[in-house]
C-alpha cells in the first residue's frame, strides 16, 4: 500500500491508496487526555522546574527538575517561608519573577497565574548562559581597559610620564597597589628607582630602593632578569620590606591592609627588560586568575612599548635641543660706542630654529655684522644656516672687509662637496660697524641679494641703503655690492630678512605686509632704542598676521650708543 503525505492525516481508500483529511486545530478550551501518567512524564521530560501551588501559596505539584534544582520544595511546602530566601521573599512580595544563586547554580524564575487562583512557577538554570554573560563583559571591560590604558600610554612622551602612569593605571581595576622597579639611564646611580601607587593615594610616589628590594618582593628579581614568574602569595604579613624605603615609608598602608597575592611581570625593553611591574592585591581580595594575569602581562607589553617611544623622544628631544642652541642666534656682544639689538622668529615653533640668522663680532675698530636668509625652513634650513655660519666665524679671521669677506664666504661654500651644495643658496647682508668722533657710527654694508636695509632718521624719514648684489652659493663667479652709511646719534639701521615683508594676513589672511608697512612701523618708533624698534616691528608684524603662520624672521638693529 502506498502512502501520499500532502499537508493531512493520511487514512485508507479503495483500490489501497489513502486520501488526505486536513488536520482541525484543537480549540485552546478543549479537555486534554486524562492520562496523568502521559501528563506526569511531559512535566518530568521538560527542561526547567516546575512548581504549582495553590491559592495559598502551598505546593502541589514539582516535576523531576524541581526535585533536581529546588530538592527543598515537596507538596505541601509553604513557598513564602520556603528555605529558597528569593523564592520566599518573592513569593510574600508578590513578585513574578526572583533569581536566586542555589546549591552552586544560578537560577531564574517567573510566576504565572494559573485558573483556581492557582500559580505555577518556572524555574530555569541559567548557570552556564550567566558564565557566558560573565565572560563576555569580563572580556568587554578587559578590552576597556586595554583601550583606556593605551590611549593613557600613548600621551606619555617622557619616561617619568610612563612610568607613573604604569603604576596608576592598573588600581583598582587590576590589584589594590602597583610598583614599578625600573633602572634609570645612565649617568645614574645603580641603584633600582622604584615609583608605589595604591588605592586611595593622592598621587604616586616616587624614590629609590635599597638593593635588596629585588630579593625581598616575590617575583621581582625574575621579572628583572626577563622571566615571567607565577603569582604567589606574600611571604610576610606586613610591607615590612616596602615601609622601610625612606621614599615610601608614609604612603605605604603599614598596619592597614595585609598583602596577599603579587604578581610580578617584566616591562619589556629594547635591550631586554630594564623595568617590571608589580601588582599587590590585598588579602581580602580574591587571587589573580589566569585571565588577570594575562591581562597584567598584555599590560605590561604595551608600558614596554610606550617607554621605548618615550625613550627614542627623549634622545631626539636632546638632539633637538644640542641643535636647537647652536643655531639659535647667539646673544650679541658689548660694543663699545655701538648699541645693537636682535629679533628672531622661527617658521615652526617646535624647535624655534630656521634658516635666517644674524651674527655681530667684536673687532679691534667696533664690529662686524651678519644678517642672512638661506633658502627654505625647518632643520634642514637650519642645517645650512650653520654651515654659513661657521665658515664666517673661521674666514672673518682672515679678512674683516665686508665685500671681500662676502666673496670668500662664496667660494667657501662652493668647495663643499656637491651633495652638501645643493639647494645652499643663501641672501647675506655683511657689515663693518665703526664708531665715529662725531657720536655717531660709520656703517659699511655689503649686499649678496638680500633686501636693502633701512636707516630711520631722528625726523622720521625712511631712507633705503641699496647694496644689492647676487645670492651666495648661487654662481661661481657672482658680483657683490656694497654701500657706505653714516648713523647720526638718534638714528638707526635695521636689516631684517623677507619674513618681515612676506608675512601674510589682513582681511582675506593672504596680503603681504610689504615694504610699506614695515616703513611706516619703522618710522613711527623714530627716535627709538634698537630693542623698543625691534619689539615694535614684531608687534605690528603679530598683529597683521593674526595668528597665522609665517615664514622664518630676523631683524638686526644697530644705532650709536648714547651712553
Amino acid at each position: 500500500m502506498t502512502t501520499t503525505r500532502r499537508g493531512g492525516v493520511a487514512g485508507p481508500a479503495g483500490g489501497g491508496a489513502q486520501v488526505l483529511r486536513p488536520l482541525t486545530p484543537q480549540p485552546p478550551d478543549s479537555p486534554l487526555p486524562a492520562d496523568s501518567r502521559l501528563a506526569r512524564e511531559l512535566l518530568d521530560g521538560l527542561a526547567e522546574a516546575v512548581v504549582t501551588t495553590d491559592h495559598a501559596n502551598v505546593v502541589t505539584l514539582v516535576n523531576a527538575m524541581a526535585g533536581k534544582l529546588l530538592p527543598e520544595l515537596t507538596p505541601g511546602t509553604e513557598l513564602a517561608g520556603c528555605p529558597v530566601p528569593a523564592l520566599a521573599r518573592a513569593t510574600s512580595a508578590g513578585a513574578d519573577s526572583f533569581d536566586a544563586e542555589h546549591h552552586g547554580r544560578r537560577l531564574h524564575g517567573v510566576r504565572r497565574r494559573l485558573r483556581g487562583d492557582r500559580y505555577a512557577w518556572y524555574v530555569r538554570d541559567v548557570t552556564e548562559e550567566q558564565a557566558r554573560t560573565d565572560a563576555l563583559l569580563a572580556e568587554r571591560s578587559r578590552t576597556a581597559f586595554l583601550a583606556r590604558a593605551g590611549s593613557r600610554l600613548g600621551l606619555c612622551l617622557h619616561r617619568d610620564q610612563t612610568l607613573r602612569a604604569a603604576a596608576t593605571l592598573p588600581v583598582p581595576y587590576l590589584a589594590d597597589a602597583a610598583l614599578v622597579v625600573h633602572h634609570p639611564p645612565l649617568p645614574a646611580e645603580h641603584a633600582p628607582h622604584c615609583i608605589w601607587y595604591a588605592e586611595g593615594d593622592p598621587a604616586p610616589t616616587a624614590g629609590v630602593a635599597s638593593r635588596e628590594l629585588p630579593a625581598a618582593v616575590p617575583g621581582l628579581a625574575e621579572a628583572l632578569g626577563g622571566d615571567v614568574p607565577e603569582p604567589g602569595p606574600w611571604p610576610n604579613a606586613e610591607l615590612a620590606e616596602l615601609a622601610a624605603l625612606p621614599a615610601l615609608a608614609e604612603v605605604l598602608p603599614a598596619g592597614q591592609h595585609r598583602p596577599g597575592t603579587v604578581l610580578a611581570s617584566p616591562i619589556p625593553g629594547a635591550g631586554g627588560p630594564a623595568c617590571a611591574l608589580v601588582l599587590i592585591r590585598w588579602a581580602e581580595r580574591a587571587d589573580f586568575d589566569q585571565r588577570d594575569i594575562d591581562l597584567a602581562r598584555e599590560f605590561a607589553a604595551r608600558v614596554g612599548a610606550a617607554l621605548a617611544t618615550a625613550d627614542l623622544y627623549g634622545e631626539q628631544a636632546h638632539l633637538a635641543r644640542v641643535l636647537q642652541n647652536s643655531l639659535l642666534p647667539p646673544d650679541l656682544p658689548a660694543v663699545t660706542g655701538v648699541a645693537l639689538a636682535g629679533g628672531y622668529r622661527a617658521a615652526g615653533d617646535s624647535l624655534r630654529i630656521g634658516g635666517d640668522f644674524y651674527e655681530v663680532f667684536p673687532t679691534a675698530g667696533g664690529a662686524l655684522f651678519a644678517l642672512g636668509d638661506v633658502c627654505g625652513r625647518g632643520v634642514g634650513a637650519a642645517v645650512l644656516t650653520g654651515r654659513v655660519r661657521q665658515c664666517l666665524q673661521t674666514l672673518r679671521l682672515v679678512e674683516q672687509r665686508p665685500l671681500e669677506l662676502i666673496g670668500l664666504l662664496n667660494r667657501a661654500l662652493f668647495d663643499a662637496p656637491e651633495s652638501a651644495r645643493r639647494s645652499q643658496l643663501t641672501t647675506l647682508l655683511l657689515g663693518t660697524l665703526t664708531p665715529h668722533p662725531d657720536g655717531g657710527v660709520r656703517a659699511r654694508v655689503a649686499g649678496g641679494g638680500h633686501p636693502a636695509p633701512l636707516v630711520v632718521r631722528t625726523d622720521g624719514g625712511v631712507d633705503a641703503v641699496q647694496v644689492g648684489g647676487m645670492p651666495i652659493g648661487a654662481l661661481t663667479a657672482p658680483r657683490f655690492a656694497e654701500a657706505e652709511v653714516h648713523l647720526a646719534p638718534g638714528e638707526l639701521l635695521l636689516a631684517y630678512t623677507n619674513g618681515v615683508t612676506g608675512a601674510q594676513g589682513g582681511a582675506g589672511g593672504t596680503e603681504v605686509f610689504g615694504d610699506d608697512r614695515l616703513r611706516q612701523a619703522v618710522a613711527s618708533g623714530a627716535g627709538l632704542p634698537p630693542a623698543a624698534l625691534i619689539d615694535r616691528v614684531l608687534q605690528f608684524v603679530d598683529e597683521w598676521l593674526d595668528g597665522q603662520g609665517h615664514d622664518d624672521i630676523a631683524m638686526l638693529a644697530v644705532a650709536a650708543d648714547a651712553r
